[in-house]
């Protein structure tokens, strides 16, 4: 997951800071009124929205945007919409394989914008199970590196179900079964570890090496995707060494 995590880890800060800090605002929210709405607004109960919050809050969301939409996910404040998850898979160039996940109260703008994105942009729309067999749903939590060594993190999580941890520049990834993230979440909690983000996402069990000219192509793909209000994440099953992307970032 390397090339995929490093960059995805990069472009998230990217965004912090530039101008698609309001899209990414946006995708919080609509997270944390969704965890709202399925487990209720107390978040001792409900370790979805413990998560959702926790990222929202890292990624500098105020806090009365927060406040707002767990009241109208949980229904004591009005204006919530019903969201569905739908998601959609295809190819990119290169024949990587991509799983596209939307959040959206409009069933056919979603598909209508994942599928203009994928057209234009080298990429081509799959039936449902033809591509997410490529992947398998996993916990995955990253972990800023500090002053913290790869031991310290593996000591902290190993015993509550942890699989791996991977280096990634600036962070560490530690993944596990999506049933044991709240475990491992909890464990580096205890272990007084921060964390930027625990998600349940789709991780690839094999992957497609890029060179430069592909990787433009796969990032450009992804960009299209993700500037979708409707489009939640998006997964791929891309690896780019790190010289190529060193040169990408150039």
């Amino acid at each position: 997951m390397s090339g995929h995590s490093k960059w995805a880890t990069t472009k998230h800060k990217k965004a912090v800071i530039d101008a698609k800090r309001g899209k990414l605002f946006a995708k919080m929210i609509k997270n944390i009124e969704v965890a709202a709405r399925t487990g209720g607004a107390d978040v001792s109960g409900n370790p979805t929205l413990f998560d959702a919050i926790q990222k929202a809050k890292k990624s500098s969301v105020p806090n009365k945007n927060i406040d707002s939409a767990v009241k109208r996910g949980a229904g004591l404040e009005a204006g919530g919409a019903d969201y569905e998850t739908i998601m959609y898979e295809g190819y990119g160039p290169n024949g990587v394989a991509v799983l596209i996940e939307c959040l959206t109260d409009n069933r056919n703008r979603a598909a209508s914008d994942v599928r203009v994105a994928m057209t234009r942009n080298g990429g081509s729309m799959a039936d449902p199970g033809s591509v997410s067999y490529l992947f398998n749903r996993k916990g995955v939590i990253v972990v800023p590196k500090g002053e913290l060594s790869e031991d310290d993190v593996l000591g902290a999580v190993l015993d509550a179900g942890a699989e791996e941890v991977n280096d990634l520049g600036e962070s560490f990834e530690v993944l596990s079964e999506a049933t044991d993230l709240v475990a491992v979440r909890t464990a580096l909690q205890e272990a007084g570890i921060d964390y930027d983000s625990a998600d349940a996402n789709f991780v690839p069990t094999m992957q497609v090496e890029l060179d430069e000219d592909g990787a433009r192509k796969i990032f450009k793909l992804i960009d299209a995707l993700e500037d979708s209000d409707d489009v939640q994440n998006v997964f791929a099953n891309f690896d780019v060494s790190d010289e190529v992307m060193e040169k990408v970032d150039a």
